[in-house]
């Protein structure tokens, strides 16, 4: 059951398995002591009633059996720590690289339906969830009420009318509690929206901080993240208040068979159909037995609110992933593009597209803001699947090839790029991980990266901060590009790399990708069109569909959409083209 619902594979499964059975032993050498303590009472009264000495030997034997029994429940509790903290924890830290897996083999699409904060709590938060379930409620839940049901059935074998009397009011308690599931459930779904609405607002309030205090609305003006807080401090109100309702009326409830147990056994006591030292016994159990009883009761109610994580966590496990064929070699790379299809969210973006990128030549994709020139680079570089028609490279469709097998035949150049808070060393070899160091530094030095290198104050060590926040924009994007450069990939895909650089930077990076694009298949979306005259091919996209095609020399001929781009670029920077 728990494998299903937990998700786990038939290793983990038995692991549960095993800490279960270690909770139970647990649970019941822990009752160990309370009998020991039983037998020196009745040592202790045994001479008050029979008029006999007390049995000294007797007396330290059960002194040395409480010794024994308190080793055993240590060793038993290490044992039971064994397999579920610690097996938790790895299961907790496997699974977190499973879902960073799975999301990391998601099409693009997946990312515009969910936002940062849900996959977020996915990673952390509902892995942690699974953590807790497996260390502290699955294990000891079931131990619980195993333990408490053995121990049932032997106070059953001293006297069933007592037994009966400790337990007859844990059915109304767990009545109680299921009959709050609904209530608890509802308000637990609350509790989570708001959780991730807060995550969303904090994510938005952070990135956007500079703007915040740019424009002055920060502080009591920003009211959506205030709105959002409020909104998960009632949540989170109403939810713990409605669960501590609901458990504490079922554990008053289940303390009631405290005092039924008494009222009983003074009344059989004093009917001659129980005798004293028995009596005694059940008083002391009971109040043992009721410690894990309580613990059911306030598990159940936990557990109810981590499915809605669960819930979640399963939603994400069952999203397609993109899958093809490892093993393929491309007979070449020029890249066909066959009456594609595509469109987000029933708009289309790609109309019946075609065209071929031949192999070892440049191709620029030019056209007016959203006509699909970064759709199309993305679609070919499988980020997304078309909705139809086919785009292949070297004859094999690209549909039926593994993602990651695809990316080692590509390297990318963005305008925006992303760093990590590493060295400039180890940002350059996310390029190819198994480069050496000399490797690393020629790429670096083949895109103009020396010169930035040589003034940092650790030089290859320096740590770049989060997302290269101590570069430029202009340093940013030489890594990048010596990052494609290390790679060393037939094809490259540049999203317009100099569109936002100073001069100085512009012409760093234009004698980088110079170097970058020698002998390769190239496709470089273009904004400024000054960047690509010398393009072997131009494809002038307007609306998702191809406009025209050819040389620069063509397109001017022709005299259509690449002619009055054209101009109204050089008419609004003022320069001479």
């Amino acid at each position: 059951m728990f494998k299903k619902l937990l998700m786990l594979s038939d290793a983990e499964n038995k692991n549960l398995n095993q800490a279960i059975i270690a909770c139970i032993i647990s649970n019941l050498t822990l009752m160990l002591p309370f009998v020991i303590l039983l037998q020196i009472i009745i040592l202790l009264i045994k001479p008050l009633t029979d008029q006999i000495p007390v049995n000294i030997n007797y007396l330290w034997i059960m002194a040395g059996a409480g010794v024994v029994s308190a080793l055993l429940f240590l060793f038993c509790y290490k044992r039971e720590y064994e397999k579920t903290y610690a097996n938790a924890v790895s299961l907790a830290a496997n699974t977190r690289i499973e879902v960073a897996e799975k999301i990391r083999k998601l099409p693009l699409s997946f990312f515009n339906r969910k936002d940062l904060s849900e996959l977020t709590a996915n990673i952390m938060g509902d892995c942690a969830v699974i953590e807790n379930m497996l260390s502290h409620v699955i294990p000891q839940l079931i131990g619980y009420s195993i333990s408490s049901l053995i121990t049932c059935c032997l106070l059953a074998f001293y006297d069933w009318r007592m037994a009966g009397a400790i337990f007859c009011t844990l059915p109304i308690s767990i009545i109680i509690v299921v009959i709050g599931k609904r209530l608890e459930q509802k308000f637990g779904e609350k509790h989570v929206q708001a959780k991730l609405i807060v995550s969303d607002e904090v994510q938005e309030y952070l990135d956007g901080i500079k703007i915040i205090k740019g424009y002055g609305i920060s502080g009591k003006k920003f009211q959506r993240l205030d709105k959002a807080l409020k909104k998960m401090m009632w949540a989170s109100i109403k939810f713990e208040g409605i669960g501590g309702i609901i458990v504490t009326l079922s554990t008053m409830t289940l303390q009631v068979g405290l005092g039924i147990v008494v009222l009983l056994g003074v009344s059989l006591m004093v009917s001659g159909s129980l005798n004293p030292i028995t009596f005694i016994a059940f008083v002391i159990i009971s109040s043992r037995i009721y410690s894990p009883l309580i613990s059911i009761l306030t598990l159940l109610p936990e557990l109810f609110y981590m499915l809605v994580s669960i819930d979640r966590m399963r939603s994400l496990q069952t999203e397609s992933i993109m899958e093809g064929k490892e093993d393929v070699t491309f007979a070449n790379h020029t890249i066909n593009i066959d009456h594609v299809n595509f469109s987000y969210n029933q708009i289309n973006v790609i109309n019946n597209l075609s065209c071929t990128i031949p192999e070892g030549k440049m191709t620029a994709l030019v056209g007016p803001s959203g006509s699909g020139k970064s759709t199309l680079l993305q679609l070919i570089a499988r980020f997304w699947d078309v909705n139809s028609g086919r785009i292949t490279i070297g004859n094999l469709d690209i549909k039926q090839i593994d993602p990651e097998t695809l990316m080692h035949s590509m390297a990318f150049v963005f305008q925006q790029v992303v760093l990590f808070d590493d060295t400039i060393m180890n940002n350059i070899r996310i390029g190819r991980h198994n480069a050496s160091d000399e490797e690393v530094k020629l790429a670096a030095k083949i895109a103009r990266c020396d010169e930035l290198i040589a003034r940092l104050p650790d030089g290859w060590n320096t740590l770049i901060g989060e997302n290269g926040s101590k570069l430029s924009g202009g340093e940013r994007q030489r890594i990048s590009i010596a990052r494609a450069l290390l790679k060393n990939a037939p094809i490259i895909l540049l999203d317009e790399a100099t569109a936002s650089l100073d001069p100085e930077n512009e012409i760093y990076i234009q004698e980088a990708i110079a170097s970058l694009v020698k002998d390769r298949t190239v496709i470089v979306i273009a904004h400024r069109l000054k960047t690509i005259i010398g393009a072997d091919n131009i494809i002038v996209l307007d609306k998702g569909s191809i406009a025209e095609q050819g040389n620069y020399q063509d397109l001017m001929d022709n005299n259509g959409l690449f002619t009055k781009l054209y101009s109204f670029q050089k008419q609004a920077l003022s320069v001479n083209y």
